[in-house]
């Protein structure tokens, strides 16, 4: 046994050593297996070995060859720990009162709806009329477009998660209709909620929807035409800023379209999702 272990020995300080003629002077080495090379070795091997035990470590730092600690991600919680975290979340966001003109004008808290293990998060500004009415957000005219482009890409409105940085559709005294902007103060009093829906689904990719959305994420006034169609980063999770499908619903030009597309195409990369040439064709000039 003393041998297999010498050899094994001898085996690892060669490759080490190729690695090192190679140019390599790093090593990714696994929590688990620094652990493992701490310890003695087996009585068994003690003896034969404890002359060259000892100088393992010198070794190593004298060839320039430095053993790294491999980053170990934090585990992505259960289904059932999301579901009921989201379920504790979603009373608590149902029962908000702090901000008393929104909650005493609202008709239903929209809190968020979709696949909590998704990959892919879409965040917008805040409810309409539509979306107060029936307590799910993008369900009017801009959500029903949003839905055929989230279908444009190969997935289902079910496989992702919307949701919008107000749970509360923003209140317009003496107005019947429409829609206002939310404030600033509204915006930083709600984004909480939004924050652990965030954590807790720990999506691969966010798309923020409009300027507004986009305000209220990374605190720019930018217009979203500079902004679009560029990589940014929130909460550790690469984001795609792009335009509100109420947008293209006002400008109907090809060529808006394909700019909205082109970002859901960088989306689909970025997720490793397969792109068809007929995709990569949408909303072309023919």
């Amino acid at each position: 046994m003393s041998a297999a272990y010498n050899e094994l020995l001898d085996a690892t300080i060669q490759h080490l050593e190729n690695l090192k003629s190679r140019g390599v002077r790093h090593v990714a080495v696994s929590p688990e297996t620094l652990r493992a090379l701490a310890q003695p070795p087996p009585k068994r091997f003690q003896s034969p070995v404890s002359s060259v035990q000892p100088s393992i470590a010198p070794e190593l730092k004298t060839e320039n060859l430095k053993l790294e600690t491999a980053a170990v991600p934090a585990p992505r919680p259960s289904i059932l720990d999301k579901t009921s975290a989201f379920a504790a979340l979603r009373e608590r966001a149902l029962a908000c009162m702090k901000c008393p003109h929104l909650a005493s004008s609202r008709k239903n808290v929209v809190f968020g709806v979709g696949n909590i293990d998704t990959q892919l998060m879409f965040v917008g500004e805040a409810p309409g009329a539509d979306e107060d009415a029936q307590g799910e957000p993008f369900v009017g005219a801009a959500g029903q477009l949003l839905t055929k482009i989230i279908q444009a890409t190969g997935l289902s409105r079910a496989d992702v998660y919307i949701a919008n940085i107000l749970k509360c559709r923003p209140d317009t005294p003496g107005q019947s209709a429409g829609n206002r902007k939310p404030t600033p103060e509204e915006m930083q009093t709600c984004i909480p909620y939004l924050h652990e829906q965030i954590d807790l689904i720990q999506p691969k990719v966010l798309v923020a929807l409009g300027a507004t959305a986009v305000e209220g994420l990374l605190g720019k006034t930018i217009g979203i035409t500079k902004l679009r169609g560029t990589w940014k980063t929130y909460r550790d999770t690469p984001l795609m800023p792009t335009y509100h499908p109420a947008y293209l619903l006002r400008n109907q030009a090809m060529s808006e379209k394909r700019k909205v597309w082109e970002d859901m195409l960088a989306v689909m990369e970025k997720l490793g999702m397969p792109v068809s040439e007929k995709q990569r064709n949408y909303f072309l000039k023919a």
